[in-house]
């Protein structure tokens, strides 16, 4: 159980760029960052037009000294600060999230980053070798990864409550995009822009976060071959795709099904994921997080719960309320903000952090996981060797 207490000496102090007035994400990282009092915002460049970002700070009761034009004069001077920010959260468009996390790095700061962390599995690396180098670390917000139910099913797997796995299929599909909102919507204008968004739109922008759930699941299987179809239905959105379906196959001989979609006219809520095994299956909806469904060849259906006594205690070290207390996306948050916190406090101390959470060699595997996508849907949606 979780009741919020401190984990840490103090709270680590943070900066955020980007994630300003009118931007999707911005307010969950500072909600779940303000978590269990591990981490304190006290500086940040939030928006590109600085005198709406200071005015945007300014409301968030941030010192007017530390709000800043961009993030290259932050850097420079909270590092001549004894009191400087020791993190940042970079929540920008995708075309600004290598630059700016690897000056952070090169400034000693730890990274919290959007994803995909980069638009190419190149620049991927050289931030996991300056990660390393400055020994700071670069943590990715796959933020439906922090559920309880997520580590129940990754523990069922573990213990061999399945058996074998055979086949995973994964959705992410939503209606929200079914036709081209971004004429009016500029969170959603720069999604579809190559030269912001990056070589995929929904592979990149929502994909990859059912993937990354795939992989904390099951950590064991290694995608061997995948083939990507992908569609512009909206025209104006090509060369990005507004919808994709992945077939992938792994090391143990299992496959795995992976539909993207903005397009999926009606869908409210468009992630689920669901694992087969040689004698069970799991399955997970993003709409009631808190339920695992549990599927035993031959016997009824059972649902499992968030907090109750029949789950795997490392499912219930995050639990944050009562079984009948509903958990949501920003409980899910907070408990990879509290990991986060606890990962950057050991390296700092020279000590280990054992416990598993989205870091920069994942957020590096989804940049690979999408080359590998555009590179089969490319080529007339053909088979190719993960590399």
């Amino acid at each position: 159980m979780n009741y919020g207490e401190k984990k840490l000496d103090r709270p680590i102090r943070i900066g955020m760029v980007g994630g300003g007035r009118g931007g999707q994400i911005g307010y969950i990282h500072r909600m779940a960052s303000a978590r269990d009092f591990n981490f304190q915002l006290i500086a940040g460049a939030f928006d590109v037009n600085p005198e709406r970002g200071r005015d945007f700070g300014i409301n968030l009761h941030i010192d007017p000294s530390r709000l800043y034009d961009d993030y290259k004069e932050m850097f420079a001077k909270e590092k001549e600060r004894d009191d400087g920010i020791e993190a940042v959260i970079i929540a920008t468009p995708n075309y600004l999230h290598y630059e700016i996390t690897k000056a952070a790095l090169e400034n000693d700061l730890h990274v919290v980053c959007e994803k995909p962390m980069t638009f190419t599995v190149k620049e991927a690396e050289d931030l996991k070798e300056l990660s390393e180098k400055h020994k700071k670390i670069v943590a990715t917000t796959f933020g439906y990864s922090g559920y309880q139910m997520i580590e129940q099913a990754r523990q069922m797997v573990k213990h061999g409550d399945l058996g074998d796995i055979r086949v995973i299929n994964m959705v992410y599909a939503h209606g929200y995009h079914n036709v081209a909102v971004e004429k009016h919507n500029a969170s959603t204008k720069w999604r579809v822009d190559p030269k912001m968004a990056g070589p995929s739109y929904v592979l990149g922008d929502i994909g990859i976060h059912v993937l990354y759930l795939s992989h904390i699941i099951c950590p064991e299987l290694k995608i061997k071959k995948l083939m990507c179809s992908r569609q512009s239905f909206v025209k104006s959105r090509a060369p990005l795709e507004d919808n994709a379906m992945t077939i992938q196959k792994y090391n143990n001989g299992a496959v795995g099904y992976l539909w993207s979609s903005c397009v999926n006219s009606g869908s409210m809520y468009g992630m689920k994921i669901r694992i087969v095994g040689e004698k069970a299956s799991i399955e997970w909806h993003e709409d009631h997080p808190y339920a695992l469904s549990y599927e035993v060849q031959g016997e009824p259906q059972k649902i499992m719960v968030k907090g109750a006594d029949y789950l795997y205690p490392e499912a219930r070290e995050d639990d944050r309320g009562a079984t009948d207390v509903v958990e949501g996306l920003f409980e899910s948050w907070a408990n990879l903000y509290s990991r986060f916190a606890q990962a950057m406090y050991a390296i700092d101390h020279g000590e280990t952090y054992d416990k598993w959470y989205p870091n920069v060699n994942d957020g590096l595997e989804a940049v690979r996981w999408i080359e590998n996508c555009v590179k089969s849907a490319d080529n007339g949606a053909s088979w190719i060797d993960y590399k």
